[in-house]
């Protein structure tokens, strides 16, 4: 009778320590959904901080040169495109596309020297360079939120876990091919 009892009592203590291991296991996946969720939510913000900048800068570069509106458009094109922009994927590639209209503008304000002596304009390169690196250090900080997310997903015994509730792998933010390539520097 009392080995039936110990016996009883080591079964339920198995059960509350495999539930235990469980509901802990979830809540680590939980907070690691968390990480990736808020490290998307700052590159969000530092792209918003980017996007908010740019009207200001096509506006100061519209009244030094009025006959680039080619541009100037494409930027504003870019621009809208990355704010429509969902997921990581689709992300990368219309702020690339936007960085490379900006490269653009940044080309032909080279023309213009009245526009390179403004102030407004000086700061407001300044304040994109900013966001930029910005921009860099939330996108690092989101994959490396996604890298521990999906090796703790794919790990046992949490690989378990997030197979019964749900959990899904997440996208890296990554450049697009052709910026992975070797600089091309031509002098």
């Amino acid at each position: 009778m009392i080995a039936l009892a110990v016996v009883a009592v080591l079964a339920v203590l198995l059960v509350l320590l495999l539930v235990l291991l469980l509901v802990s296991t979830y809540n680590g996946l939980v907070r690691k959904r968390g990480a990736v969720d808020n490290a998307w939510a700052q590159i969000d913000v530092q792209l918003k901080r980017r996007h908010d900048l740019i009207p200001n800068l096509v506006e100061t570069v519209k009244g030094y040169a009025t006959h680039e509106r080619g541009t100037l458009e494409a930027v504003v094109a870019a621009r809208h495109q990355a704010l429509m922009a969902q997921g990581p994927r689709d992300q990368a590639s219309a702020e690339n596309m936007l960085t490379g209209a900006l490269k653009n503008l940044f080309a032909v304000s080279e023309a213009y020297p009245d526009l390179k002596a403004n102030a407004n304009f000086a700061v407001l390169q300044e304040e994109l360079a900013t966001s930029e690196n910005r921009i860099a250090y939330a996108r690092q900080y989101y994959n490396d939120a996604v890298l521990a997310y999906n090796n703790g997903i794919q790990t046992v015994p949490a690989n378990v876990v997030a197979g019964m509730t749900g959990f899904q792998a997440r996208e890296y933010f990554q450049a697009p091919g052709e910026e992975r390539g070797p600089v091309q520097v031509r002098f």
